[in-house]
């Protein structure tokens, strides 16, 4: 198991003495806007950051806790929340984007950071392509072509998951493997998830039925229907806004019957085992990339990474629910808490 963050570190290209940032207070705006914070403490270099998502929802957190370490100090930073996750319309993502257009134009900022699909599909290739605005993109699912990326004035980095390394260990916990169950949020990026398992699974004899729900009624009952099939694959729930973990923590823990996998950590207390991505890898890269770039580092010579960081979790109340074992391999290296 990798545990820490590999990252690429370009504070050696800086000599900076910037002023400490002072922090406002934040929150999305619960009615699905757009909404903005700004964070300035004088600096004279002006940075922001556009979150695909909401605050509050994990994984948009833990990009921007990276964003802002890195950030304190270097540049007054204004945050925007897109909300489209639990918004996943193509008129609202469109609305969004340009709503987040006006304020970026407003506030003039040397560099914008966008974070995960729908910044990039939503703004930055609408608005921002080859323009005088420096680019840094992040929590882009699997490949960056279908933005164009990169441009003469954008780099970033990709977020892949550990797809292969997971089967692997789903095939030596459980032994012949020839059907799975993929149970996930109706929402474009898990669709984008599922097309990449499916081929990656097809290729080692394995077949992957996708199940999309939008309600925790739905996510239920197919739940149970997964149990016939070798493993269950449970993704995100992302886009599902009737949520409610404590009744689906119970749920799960009595009608588990066959070994489930995630690939997301805060789904680990509906999972058995899990190998999962590193958020704020993805906001601690791009906060570095950014101070390169406002220090002079010109983004062209900074190339579009992926991540390289994976957590290995295990449930071991669900796995002694079900009466599954896993290997001493796996179990010795495996976190029990997340």
């Amino acid at each position: 198991m990798i545990r820490h963050c590999t990252l690429i570190s370009l504070s050696l290209f800086l000599n900076l003495a910037l002023p400490v940032v002072s922090f406002a207070n934040s929150s999305a705006n619960s009615s699905g806007e757009t909404a903005e914070t700004s964070l300035d403490a004088g600096a004279s270099k002006k940075c922001v950051l556009v979150m695909s998502y909401h605050k509050g929802y994990e994984w948009n957190d833990g990009i921007e806790s990276g964003v802002i370490e890195k950030l304190a100090g270097v540049c007054q930073l204004k945050k925007i929340y897109m909300d489209t996750k639990r918004n996943t319309g193509v008129v609202f993502g469109k609305a969004a984007g340009s709503k987040a257009k006006r304020i970026i134009d407003k506030f003039k900022p040397d560099i914008l950071i966008a974070a995960d699909d729908n910044a990039s599909r939503y703004l930055v290739q609408r608005f921002y392509k080859d323009s005088s605005l420096p680019v840094i993109f992040c929590g882009v699912n699997w490949s960056a072509e279908e933005y164009g990326y990169p441009y003469q004035n954008a780099t970033g980095m990709v977020e892949v998951a550990p797809i292969s390394p997971l089967l692997k260990n789903i095939q030596r916990s459980i032994g012949v493997v020839k059907q799975g169950v993929y149970l996930s949020s109706d929402v474009i990026t898990e669709h984008t998830d599922y097309l990449r398992y499916e081929k990656e699974y097809i290729e080692h004899g394995v077949t992957l039925k996708p199940v999309f729900v939008s309600n925790t009624i739905d996510w239920k009952r197919e739940f149970v229907n997964a149990q016939k099939a070798d493993f269950i694959i449970v993704g995100n729930n992302g886009g599902i806004n009737d949520w409610d973990e404590p009744d689906i923590t119970q749920f799960v823990l009595r009608n588990s019957k066959v070994l489930t996998v995630t690939n997301y950590q805060w789904m680990m207390s509906y999972a058995m085992l899990g190998m999962t991505k590193n958020a704020r890898e993805q906001g601690l890269w791009a906060g570095d990339v950014a101070v390169a770039v406002l220090g002079g580092l010109s983004i062209t010579d900074i190339p579009v990474t992926i991540n390289k960081s994976w957590y290995l979790f295990v449930n071991t109340d669900l796995l002694n629910a079900a009466g599954i074992s896993l290997s001493n391999r796996i179990l010795n290296h495996a976190y029990k808490s997340w």
